[in-house]
């Protein structure tokens, strides 16, 4: 029997403010787990049990560290439309680049190392990722898939348990109550999306406490 007030896992994710990042901290509070949400704006999300909020960056070594420290697994959903840049980074709001995305995936998994932090779970669109090998270069003007290839290169030489993962289609209008409790008064044209996230949230969750796919580039079929 689970207690109530022991976390499971406590799992930082970097991507809440969107619509499968409402499905995963969801679908994680169920299953006990610890959400630690990291964002620029704090009062972006209402409290609730299990839920933290840290503001943090996903640029800057120093405040990566800082905000999965003494957590168990990070979940960066790349392809997120709002991410924690941090109040000290420059870059416009909006969704990632694919340099940044590259940039930031690896300051995350530097800084993984640096904590002793093993499980990472990247979600972004890797769907064009093909079989050739990328060098070790950082361009201003990369093509998404290119970063793709150098973030799973990146992965790859690293010693942290990462899985890859193909970004679900997510949808606006979705939010955290959305996915906490069953409704049937969704506005009209949510019902799919929301039963589809959910399955995706429930995969990307499987992941973090059986490690199916360690090592591994998944897409998740429904």
């Amino acid at each position: 029997m689970k207690i109530a007030e022991t976390p499971v896992m406590k799992v930082v994710l970097f991507g809440a403010i969107s619509s499968l990042g409402s499905a995963l901290m969801a679908e994680c509070l169920r299953r006990q787990h610890e959400v630690i949400a990291i964002l620029d704006d704090l009062n972006a999300l209402l409290p609730r049990p299990g839920l933290r909020t840290k503001a943090g960056g996903m640029f800057n070594a120093e405040r990566v560290c800082e905000s999965i420290a003494g957590s168990s697994a990070v979940i960066c959903l790349l392809d997120a439309h709002v991410l924690p840049r941090g109040t000290s980074d420059t870059a416009v709001e909006g969704p990632l680049s694919p340099v940044e995305q590259l940039v930031a995936t690896q300051t995350v998994v530097s800084c993984m190392q640096r904590m002793d932090i093993k499980r990472l779970i990247v979600v972004g669109d890797f769907s064009e990722i093909d079989d050739q090998d990328y060098p070790d270069f950082q361009h201003t003007h990369l093509q998404q898939s290119q970063a793709a290839g150098l973030i799973v290169e990146s992965l790859r030489r690293s010693d942290r348990d990462w899985t890859l993962i193909n970004a679900p289609m997510g949808v606006l209008g979705l939010s955290i109550e959305h996915f906490s409790q069953i409704s049937e008064t969704l506005e009209p044209g949510l019902a799919e999306p929301l039963e589809r996230l959910t399955r995706a949230a429930g995969g990307i969750a499987d992941e973090l406490t059986s490690n199916p796919h360690v090592g591994e580039h998944v897409n998740f079929v429904f």
